[in-house]
């Protein structure tokens, strides 16, 4: 039997920082193409879960521990990444401190929903109001069987 071929899969992670009054979330600016700011993550490995790859990937790209919280949505839509058809899991998570951008973070920032970034990378607009709309009233992203 051949091997399948399948999207890529990845984990994304909004971190809210606690330590904060406002509970900003981080968001960082991508090195490499596609460019824009973006919520953290990246490529699941081999051996590892998904959860795991959220937090390591948190981890490279910011320099921040993070404790996962929810698993907001799983977004699929084969036009989301120009690169490749990419799956990703976006978690919340919390953490504590400062982020340093690392890894293939250009550069890192604190933002709240009064200040985005002008320029989001993938599909990372529906994401932040999937997020708002989880902030809210706790409701997760809807299903979107049709993109």
């Amino acid at each position: 039997m051949s091997k399948p071929v399948t999207p890529l899969l990845a984990a994304d992670m909004l971190i809210e920082l606690i330590d904060y009054p406002e509970r900003p979330f981080v968001l960082i600016e991508r090195a490499f193409p596609p460019y824009g700011w973006a919520i953290p993550g990246g490529f699941v490995d081999v051996g590892e879960t998904v959860e795991q790859a959220a937090i390591r990937e948190a981890k490279e790209e910011t320099g921040l521990d993070v404790k996962l919280i929810a698993l907001l949505g799983i977004y699929s839509n084969p036009k989301r990444d120009s690169r490749n058809h990419t799956v990703t899991a976006v978690y919340v998570g919390q953490a504590h401190g400062m982020p340093l951008a690392a890894d293939d973070a250009k550069n890192s920032g604190l933002f709240t929903f009064d200040n985005l970034p002008e320029t989001l990378a993938f599909d990372h607009d529906l994401v932040l109001a999937d997020y708002k709309a989880f902030k809210v009233s706790g409701q997760l992203t809807p299903l979107r069987p049709n993109p």
